[in-house]
């Protein structure tokens, strides 16, 4: 965080200073900026590499930095880009109909916030808990295998598939998928993505659990599809419900996290894990299951149920899951596994949208996930989630009792809350963003109208147990600005 927070102080300074020169003279030399300024050579790198995005200045290796030449002439006015609206519009024969996409949901998890600022809102682990060492060893090692940089089998990798399906069968027999079952997606949105265009058109009902996860409910509504809520509670989505949802809209597609769902953190119950996929199979309907979560159980979880996919021979259950979350936001390398016709169309989907997801990323995931390293990763995040989990829980009902979360997961990376009544949402998300910790708003997790003023607070994101305390003690803070009076007492946050 201080090294980014450098190279934005000095992108700035120089920003200021550039006038000073004229254009195509040259700039202080590296090492003069590095004297000056009291930073290191990669920060002056860095700085300079975002002032020539800008078009600022033009750097010339082995001659230095030099002020850009200006891009001649009057400034033109801007153009009329009023006909983009109707373009842009779904086309009917009643005439244009307003259509958008809304990533806010996906933006706000994905946005890193200021420097200095708490990241309660963060979707990723800490760097601290990523395993760039391994990561870097497997890459190197896949870069140099005979073929890395080859054309791929557009399905993936034989091994990376057969080990994917490995998974994904666990302890389920032999009902589970096979590497013939297998597509490899670049990460676990790739996959939601394929899978949400081929098993539903474009006006098509989609059920999904309620409140669920944002990037999902973009993915539909991108695709001009209607998502549709059924309710979850603390055992997870309610079969009955479901049901009665698919007499009601004619859906065939649920879209569900059976474990540690975002945001509430919940797990399907054992008996309504059988249920859910009879209801489905006895109405012609596919159940989509994204396992984001599965190598994020915590070390208290225990024994974890197995996929939904792991004893399913009809093709029900189409599964996704991803090695994104549990390594690094930039190893986007995921897995679609189905059964059936519905198979093919989910290759011709992911081969139109992307060819194939680049083979040394693949190389390298198989290089990871063979290593010693990679079970010894897993033990260690799971060792350090737990505390961060128990150490927010903790000093929310403390601290914050207003905030204090319904349930605490054993799994996942954040706590769902609810706000008392009477909350302004987006007030109290701004207040806690002053006081310099970044929390994310409940509102885009529900489809319709929310029962009450949520936040998800996440923390596998911070640095630790430390820096949630002081996290705590900010969101006190904007607490006793936003909630209601009487309402965000607690008491004195401590270290």
């Amino acid at each position: 965080m201080a090294e980014r927070s450098s190279v934005a102080e000095l992108a700035g300074i120089l920003r200021k200073e550039i006038h000073r020169y004229s254009p195509g003279e040259r700039l202080p030399s590296s090492r003069e900026l590095v004297e000056r300024h009291r930073v290191s050579p990669v920060t002056v790198s860095r700085a300079l590499a975002q002032l020539a995005a800008e078009g600022a200045v033009v750097t010339r290796p082995g001659a230095g930095a030099y002020r850009a030449e200006p891009r001649g002439g009057a400034v033109p006015a801007p153009g009329d880009t009023s006909w983009q609206e109707v373009a842009l519009s779904a086309q009917t024969g009643a005439g244009p109909v307003p259509r958008s996409v809304d990533a806010s949901g996906v933006l706000a998890t994905l946005a890193a916030p200021p420097p200095g600022v708490v990241e309660f809102s963060g979707g990723y682990l800490h760097p601290s808990l990523q395993p760039e060492r391994v990561l870097a060893t497997a890459l190197a090692r896949a870069g140099r295998r005979p073929g890395a940089w080859n054309r791929p089998p557009t399905d993936g990798l034989p091994e990376l598939r057969a080990w994917f399906a490995r998974e994904i069968a666990g302890a389920g027999g032999e009902s589970g998928p096979t590497g013939a079952d297998v597509l490899i997606t670049a990460g676990g949105q790739s996959a939601l993505t394929t899978a949400l265009r081929a098993l539903a058109p474009p006006g098509a009902p989609v059920l999904v659990e309620s409140p669920t996860y944002p990037g999902m409910l973009a993915v539909a509504r991108a695709a001009g599809q209607r998502p549709v809520p059924v309710p979850v509670d603390a055992d997870g989505l309610r079969p009955e419900l479901f049901a009665a949802a698919l007499r009601a809209t004619g859906a065939r597609v649920l879209v569900c996290q059976p474990l540690f769902q975002n945001p509430t953190g919940a797990v399907l119950a054992r008996e309504r894990r059988r249920e859910v996929v009879r209801v489905a199979r006895e109405a012609g309907a596919f159940v989509i299951e994204d396992d984001f979560a599965r190598s994020l159980a915590h070390e208290d979880a225990g024994p974890l149920p197995p996929p939904l996919a792991a004893d399913d021979p009809d093709g029900v259950v189409v599964h996704l899951r991803s090695l994104t979350k549990i390594t690094s936001p930039s190893l986007r390398v995921g897995a679609l596994a189905a059964r059936g016709p519905v198979m093919e169309r989910l290759r011709a989907i992911h081969v139109v949208d992307q060819f194939f997801v680049p083979r040394p990323l693949q190389e390298a995931a198989l290089e990871l996930v063979g290593s010693p390293a990679w079970p010894r990763h897993l033990r260690a995040v799971a060792a350090a989630l737990r505390p961060r989990r128990d150490h927010l829980a903790a000093g929310l009902r403390r601290w914050v009792p207003a905030l204090s979360p319904v349930a605490v997961p054993r799994g996942g990376f954040h706590l769902w809350v609810r706000a008392p009544e009477g909350t302004d949402e987006a007030v109290l998300v701004g207040a806690a963003l002053r006081a310099g910790v970044a929390v994310t708003p409940g509102r885009p997790y529900f489809c319709a109208e929310p029962p009450a003023v949520h936040l998800r607070l996440g923390f596998a994101a911070t640095a630790g147990t430390a820096e949630i305390t002081e996290g705590v003690r900010r969101l006190r803070t904007a607490c006793a600005q936003a909630l209601p009076r009487g309402t965000g007492e607690g008491e004195p946050v401590s270290a």
